[in-house]
């Protein structure tokens, strides 16, 4: 009997034991481990990320630049599509039976009960065909999604575009998941985080076979997506348009700014491309095709390209050589073609004059000044005080230095110092008529088109300039303070009027290289340029077609706009730049365009060489600063 009785102590500890085990492991599974919490969340609750809408981008008059619209994704749940007509399926969603069958093993693998996608990114004109058929294929269905559209099919380079997020944007950033989309370039990239807006979430609860059965706690935890904040450009579309109008059949870029304000209104690549043509279930095809082209339509030559400036730099020359006090702006040189090539004009017997013939001799003389001041008894010594004095001028015009446009990819120009040719001849080895080229805009200057666009705007203000930049508004707000500060050159504002002077004799009197820039209506201060291209076979040097440059702001007065033409390829500054910009002052100042033959000659001109002829464009590579 006491046998029996101790058994039943035993059992009964031994059940109160279990028990307490069991509960303890049940509190730390529920209560302590938060895996087991999240996996029967994964089990009972389904969580659908909501994306919201993009911010819309308008242009500085209220015109769409991008905006949304609604594309169709084909999704399949492929223990309901078991006996669906393939081979008719694979023909009306217009894709490969290969990529069907690995799109079909891919959705299987994942779940045979929940749904994968099948084709995505479908555009709705597409989809219109493709839906009243949808009911004879049980399993497959449509979702919708919001993509881009570019209404205006201008400003690619600009505006940029979007595709799906990789593993290294989801490394970078945890904000991003698998299937989201991401500003890939251009304002899209830049303003990235402002466009994109907040993602929201709806909880679903679903049975065990993974189908959803109501909404989690009737909706308590769910978010609503946000969208994204809408931005306004300081970008004029029509001009844009034009301007890509006009540069078709050419190589080049074309950088138009408002001096008052620093905002860009035009930022022409050419060749340029549909911005649309990167939306959608064909963007991978098409961007294939634009980058295998061999005139690099991705290329954007006005952000990344950098150039040997011409004769467009010798404003800078005369500014420093004016403000240093080694000449004065009557001060005369002869055209001695035995120090430098030049064309026939007569002597310049003023700075105005030197800008207007563009005389080359008249600037080699002027630079050769700034670099040999007489600092120092040996001339090696004396050329590199010089030269470092001439440095920090050119810098202080924008150029190699960071001009904090709100753009992606954005490179620098250079301009050479001491410590570059000390390491290019070796220390002392060099003199000014080592690097004499630099005073024409050869040698070792290189510039883009966005800092010569702003040294214009500097010209045209007569001293100052504001960071070149696109954002005007962000919901209603001012651009940041940064675009609103003015920054001031080394040089006095009174040394401007002779160059200004000069600029207008180059467009408005006779034998002035630019003359064809000419407006009736307006006063256009120009600087015409034309930058040597060579090309480099079997080690030797072969001059090929110019490049054909041209700067300018107009009015002289209150200038509205400043803008800079680089033409690549294509011969003398004054042919074919000069008139090009002159036709998108006038459209930008007043409309329309007075002269249609001039326009058409312009319209109609195919300025690109042969393929044998043409030298990509580079980036610069890092050098000594």
């Amino acid at each position: 009997m006491k046998n029996m009785d101790n058994r039943k102590y035993v059992i009964a500890l031994m059940v109160l034991l279990v028990s307490l085990i069991f509960t303890v492991r049940l509190f730390y599974m529920q209560v302590i481990d938060d895996k087991w919490k999240d996996r029967a969340a994964e089990i009972s609750e389904n969580k659908v990320i909501t994306q919201p809408a993009r911010g819309v981008v308008y242009d500085r008059n209220n015109e769409k630049l991008i905006s949304n619209v609604v594309y169709y994704d084909l999704r399949v749940v492929p223990n309901q599509a078991r006996n669906i007509d393939s081979v008719s399926l694979v023909k009306l969603l217009d894709i490969s039976m290969e990529e069907y069958v690995k799109k079909m093993n891919a959705a299987r693998k994942y779940s045979k009960r929940k749904p994968s996608d099948l084709v995505t990114q479908i555009p709705p004109d597409e989809f219109s065909l493709i839906a009243p058929e949808l009911y004879k294929y049980p399993g497959v269905f449509e979702i919708e999604r919001t993509l881009r559209v570019y209404p205006k099919k201008c400003g690619a380079h600009v505006l940029g575009y979007m595709n799906e997020v990789n593993a290294n944007d989801i490394e970078k950033n945890n904000y991003y998941k698998s299937g989201d989309f991401i500003g890939r370039m251009g304002i899209e990239r830049y303003y990235e985080e402002v466009l994109r807006g907040q993602r929201g979430v709806k909880y679903y609860l679903q049975n065990a076979i993974g189908v959803e059965t109501e909404r989690y706690e009737n909706g308590k935890y769910d978010t609503l997506a946000v969208q994204g904040k809408s931005i306004t450009l300081g970008l004029d579309w029509e001009l844009q348009a034009y301007g890509e109008r006009l540069m078709q059949n050419k190589l080049g870029c074309v950088v138009a700014i408002e001096p008052s304000s620093g905002e860009i209104l035009a930022m022409v690549s050419s060749p340029a491309y549909d911005p649309n043509l990167l939306v959608g279930r064909r963007l991978g095809e098409n961007y294939s095709i634009l980058e295998k082209d061999t005139l690099l339509p991705l290329f954007n030559r006005a952000a990344s390209a950098t150039y040997p400036p011409g004769s467009t730099f010798k404003l800078i020359m005369a500014l420093v050589a004016l403000q240093e006090g080694v000449i004065t702006p009557e001060s005369s040189f002869p055209c001695n073609k035995g120090l430098v090539g030049c064309h026939n004009h007569p002597t310049a017997g003023s700075v105005s004059d030197a800008v207007k013939m563009s005389c080359n001799p008249y600037f080699y003389a002027i630079t050769k000044r700034i670099i040999h001041q007489g600092k120092s008894p040996n001339g090696f010594k004396d050329a590199a005080i010089g030269q470092d004095i001439w440095h920090d001028y050119v810098e202080s015009f924008g150029i190699g230095t960071d001009l904090h446009v709100d753009f992606p990819g954005l490179s620098r120009g250079f301009v050479p110092n001491t410590a570059f040719y000390n390491d290019l001849y070796n220390q002392f080895g060099w003199q000014f008529e080592t690097i004499y080229s630099n005073s024409i805009g050869q040698g070792e200057v290189l510039v883009t088109s966005i800092e010569m666009a702003n040294v214009v705007a500097i010209i045209a203000n007569r001293g100052y300039y504001y960071y070149p930049h696109f954002i005007r508004e962000i919901e209603g707000q001012k651009a940041p303070e940064i675009y609103h500060q003015k920054n001031y050159t080394k040089v006095d504002s009174q040394w401007f009027a002779p160059i200004v002077d000069g600029m207008w004799r180059v467009v408005h009197e006779p034998n002035g290289t630019g003359s064809r820039a000419r407006l009736d209506s307006i006063a256009v201060c120009g600087k015409t340029g034309t930058a040597e291209n060579f090309k480099r076979i079997n080690g030797v040097n072969h001059q090929m077609t110019d490049h054909s440059i041209f700067s300018a702001f107009a009015p002289m007065d209150k200038p509205q706009i400043a803008i800079y033409v680089y033409l690549e390829n294509s011969g003398f500054g004054g042919t074919w730049a000069a008139p090009l910009a002159s036709l998108m002052i006038e459209k930008y100042i007043t409309g329309e365009i007075s002269d249609t033959t001039k326009e058409n000659r312009i319209l109609n001109a195919n300025l690109i060489p042969d393929a044998s002829d043409i030298l990509p464009p580079k980036q610069p590579k890092k050098r000594n600063r």
